[in-house]
């Protein structure tokens, strides 16, 4: 039974949702689901923009063969050809032998790297500004390599105003039922999950994607809807949506706060972190949060980092080195390009309190633009009565750092 919903009068979503997947590119939690989007335009030709992952194939084929509604497919649009959006492509080209194929000369390479039987078909290689007609609809390709991979492209559709944009503008979550981002409260209940899929997925190449918005902002006026690959479709609210991806792909904090992340064994670093947040909000400073990184996903703390403009490490020292976990933290930050940011240190250890000093190289050899606030509270095994005033000054740092960016 088809599943499918109008976004124009020519143009309708026959994506599908997955609860069952678990782990998205099997490294990323995924508790609320994920949508696979593709669209189909009717016009004097047809047109299907992108598949879908094979885990949601056989719903996405009903989709498909119900709103060609006996017609055949002229055109299949490949955006961006990961697996998880190319998939089902083999299977359209079986049941509709004629299609044509318009993607980038990579993606097609990449299309028989992975082993997709393409040849048979008519291929239609097109670059940065092509355009193309297909009844009353015209289109424009835009190419967006590095968002996030090197062949990928957007498509805008200049009759209707539609931003096929890949996987630009994504997010986690199953639409299940609620197509476009006004039919949710976006801000309340899906932003974390679009950070997340964004700075995770997408957030190595902050520079690629503002090269993106930059092409996108000479056409701004043009575009009526963003059709994403995951996610709702937009079509009001725009500057909202702008103002997000220019945080994130700038590395400029959202808000003004402290992410306090701790590696703790048997509770002692954990204590120190929770006192430190109740020293804050003594002082004012109520945006706080504290993660476990033990317990807490990596996917959902490098969000977290991009979201706050202050981060505390605290950690114990392990083996003579940093806690495990915590350095596998500060890699995914590494890898991710997190920069623009103000640390201090928490350290611990109990024969040798090596955690902080390393912490701090690692930032320093590694990482962009971050500020180290000098203040540091180092602990031997638990936190003393001596140590009060060391965590006051940090608490006191903090703060004095926060004023100083607000007024900045």
């Amino acid at each position: 039974m088809y599943c499918v919903r109008a976004i124009t009068n020519d143009v309708y979503w026959v994506g599908a949702n997955d609860h069952r997947l678990h782990l998205f590119e099997n490294i990323h939690p995924i508790p609320r689901g994920v949508s696979y989007n593709a669209y189909v335009l009717l016009d004097k030709a047809t047109v299907l923009f992108d598949t879908v992952d094979w885990s949601v194939c056989r719903q996405f084929l009903e989709n498909v063969e119900h709103v060609l509604n006996g017609r055949d497919l002229d055109y299949l649009v490949i955006n961006h050809m990961e697996p998880d959006h190319c998939a089902s492509m083999e299977e359209i080209i079986l049941r509709y032998p004629k299609v044509k194929i318009i993607s980038t000369e990579k993606s097609f390479m990449l299309m028989r790297q992975f082993g997709f039987r393409i040849d048979n078909q008519d291929l239609i290689e097109v670059k940065e500004g092509d355009t193309q007609c297909f009844g009353k609809h015209t289109v424009t390709y835009v190419a967006a390599p590095m968002v996030h991979w090197p062949e990928a492209m957007v498509t805008l559709d200049l009759t209707d105003g539609i931003l096929f944009s890949a996987d630009a503008f994504g997010s986690f979550i199953a639409l299940d039922g609620r197509l476009f981002a006004d039919e949710v409260n976006f801000d309340r209940d899906w932003i974390d999950e679009a950070r997340r899929y964004y700075t995770n997925i997408v957030g190595k190449y902050g520079p690629h994607v503002q090269h993106l918005l930059g092409k996108a902002a000479t056409v701004l006026d043009k575009i009526k809807y963003i059709c994403p690959l995951h996610g709702p479709v937009w079509r009001r609210d725009f500057p909202y949506l702008l103002d997000k991806y220019t945080h994130w792909s700038t590395y400029t904090p959202e808000e003004k706060g402290v992410l306090i992340v701790y590696a703790s064994m048997y509770g002692n670093t954990e204590s120190a972190a929770q006192i430190l947040a109740s020293r804050l909000c003594e002082k004012g400073i109520t945006n706080i949060r504290v993660c476990d990184v033990s317990n807490i996903h990596v996917s959902e703390l490098i969000a977290e980092t991009f979201k706050y403009s202050h981060l505390v490490l605290a950690s114990v020292t392990y083996n003579l080195g940093i806690y495990p976990v915590m350095l596998d933290f500060l890699e995914h930050m590494k890898a991710l390009h997190v920069q623009k940011r103000t640390v201090t240190i928490i350290e611990n250890g109990s024969w040798a309190v090596k955690s902080g000093d390393l912490m701090q190289k690692f930032i320093d050899d590694n990482l962009q633009d971050m500020t180290i606030l000098n203040e540091r509270v180092s602990m031997a095994s638990t936190l003393h009565e001596d140590k009060q005033q060391e965590m006051e000054q940090l608490a006191q740092a903090l703060a004095d750092s926060l004023q100083d960016t607000e007024q900045s």
